[in-house]
């Protein structure tokens, strides 16, 4: 009975003693660990704010400063707190594995969105385009109206909006039609073997000209393409700023079109030829 009683005496003793060890044992490290996440929050915040002023200086796309700067600002932050948890004793073996777990799955189900985040970087970085650009990729042509991380969005002709996904938009081919500042129109008309090219030729560039969505450098164009098949084809090559792509495209057939009519160049006549046997 009496040992029963001194046990339970010097039972809160030793829980005190023990408590006592272990806060002497880890309140250095506790402290330093505190003060550790301290400094490097700081620190952290410091290299936030000069990466977001090296990109502004840089003049990279909006969308891309805001990206790296967070991508900056979580990777300094992991590495911190892993680092103070080891400070505190924390073995960091096992959960670096999940971690290098966690990061192969991601990656497998996430495959071709990585695919498409890595082309929008890419992208956004070396600037094959911009807003407002007249672009032609993947079999699609149209304007570029939005720009993100990981798809594209064009505005075609026909007012349609064109999502194409960054990724093989990245690694495919892309036509930039607006990349010297104006457009060249190709049209294709035909008029009757015999009328005389010159002629024909100054009526149209007379015609284009007076258009005023046609500049006047890069003068326009007209040229022979082929002689046969009952008709001469002339390639009229008329030149524009991108906005007034389609109304050139238009406008011009039909202004050459009235001149031909009122200068008497007539138009191809189609031949059928009859053979009796």
């Amino acid at each position: 009975m009496l040992l029963q009683a001194t046990e339970i005496v010097t039972a809160p003793i030793n829980l005190v003693s023990q408590i006592s060890k272990i806060a002497i044992e880890y309140a250095p490290k506790l402290a330093g660990a505190v003060v550790v996440y301290i400094i490097g929050s700081f620190i952290i915040g410091r290299i936030g704010n000069v990466v977001r002023t090296a990109l502004h200086a840089k003049k990279v796309d909006p969308s891309l400063q805001s990206f790296l700067y967070s991508m900056t600002k979580v990777l300094l932050n992991i590495l911190l707190l892993l680092t103070v948890f080891g400070m505190l004793g924390v073995n960091l073996t096992s959960f670096a594995a999940i971690l290098a777990g966690l990061a192969v799955g991601v990656g497998a189900a996430l495959n071709g969105t990585l695919g498409n985040f890595a082309g929008g970087i890419m992208m956004l970085l070396f600037k094959p385009f911009k807003l407002g650009d007249l672009i032609e990729a993947q079999g699609f042509t149209g304007t570029v109206t939005e720009q993100g991380i990981f798809n594209t969005f064009l505005l075609s002709p026909e007012n349609k909006t064109i999502i194409l996904a960054n990724g093989a938009l990245s690694t495919g081919t892309i036509v930039n039609y607006t990349t010297h500042g104006n457009l060249r129109v190709d049209l294709v008309m035909a008029v009757d073997p015999g009328v005389n090219i010159d002629h024909a030729r100054k009526v149209a560039i007379d015609a284009m000209l007076k258009l005023p969505t046609v500049l006047d450098f890069p003068a326009p164009e007209v040229n022979v393409l082929k002689v046969g098949d009952g008709m001469t084809t002339l390639g009229i090559r008329p030149y524009c700023s991108q906005g007034d792509y389609w109304t050139v495209y238009f406008g011009a057939q039909e202004a050459i079109k009235n001149a031909f009519d009122a200068n008497g160049i007539a138009g191809p006549i189609p031949h059928r030829v009859i053979i009796n046997k």
